[in-house]
């Protein structure tokens, strides 16, 4: 992998949690309401990777629905709706991703961890929390935190500034001696704008569509076996 780490910033929905047919599955639920529909292949295709703000508003532009400034109130009820629904069901199933409890903490003794993810706050503490893991993380960057979403590099580097606010070094991390773990094609851009290094991992994407990433593996546990061999 890669000797000079210095710290590991991990998306979320993908990378920690299996959770992405649980997300298009609302969003359909949500968008039927609307009178939309949306498929398998647009979601993969064309919002995944979006927060749910972006991709409600983009579904909408996409279906010919013209998006006008006063209606952030709509689009603020239809994320609202989405989130308590994701509250009700995730608390009735186990979604993360095999590995990632044993993985998480063993990291956190090495590196500084933080997480960058499209998804609201409430969800991603909720899921950390369920798995006992909150405490590995020193930062976490959601969705309300950002202005753009992935692919655009914001979130990585306001993770790393939030990194170097209070280093346990005197010498500031550097983009390039952090490590982001994504499993999207927009977040393996993001990372690499951000001038990151980027582990994919193939969990929502083929091999072949992630290769701008600088490794490819099929699990955090491959991930894991390579990253003791450093």
């Amino acid at each position: 992998m890669t000797s000079d780490l210095r710290a590991i910033i991990f998306d979320f929905n993908g990378v920690i949690i299996d959770d992405e047919p649980l997300h298009l599955e609302l969003f359909r639920s949500i968008l039927s309401n609307e009178g939309l529909s949306l498929s398998d292949e647009d979601y993969r295709d064309k919002y995944l990777g979006y927060d749910d703000r972006a991709c409600f508003i983009a579904v909408l532009a996409d279906a010919g629905r013209k998006i006008e400034a006063n209606d952030d109130q709509y689009i603020d009820r239809l994320v609202a709706r989405k989130a308590t629904c994701y509250e009700q069901e995730i608390g009735k199933r186990y979604l993360l991703f095999p590995g990632v409890v044993e993985i998480v903490p063993r990291l956190s003794s090495r590196y500084p961890l933080a997480i960058v993810s499209g998804a609201l706050r409430k969800e991603i503490e909720l899921v950390l929390r369920l798995g006992k893991i909150r405490e590995y993380f020193r930062v976490i960057i959601a969705a309300e935190d950002t202005s753009a979403c992935k692919p655009d590099p914001e979130g990585y580097l306001k993770a790393l500034a939030v990194l170097n606010s209070n280093p346990p070094e005197q010498k500031l991390i550097q983009p390039d001696e952090c490590l982001v773990i994504e499993d999207s094609v927009a977040g393996v851009t993001a990372a690499k704008r951000a001038g990151m290094r980027c582990l994919a991992v193939t969990n929502s994407y083929r091999e072949e569509e992630l290769k701008a990433a600088d490794w490819i593996v099929p699990s955090l546990i491959d991930y894991w076996i390579q990253l003791e061999h450093v």
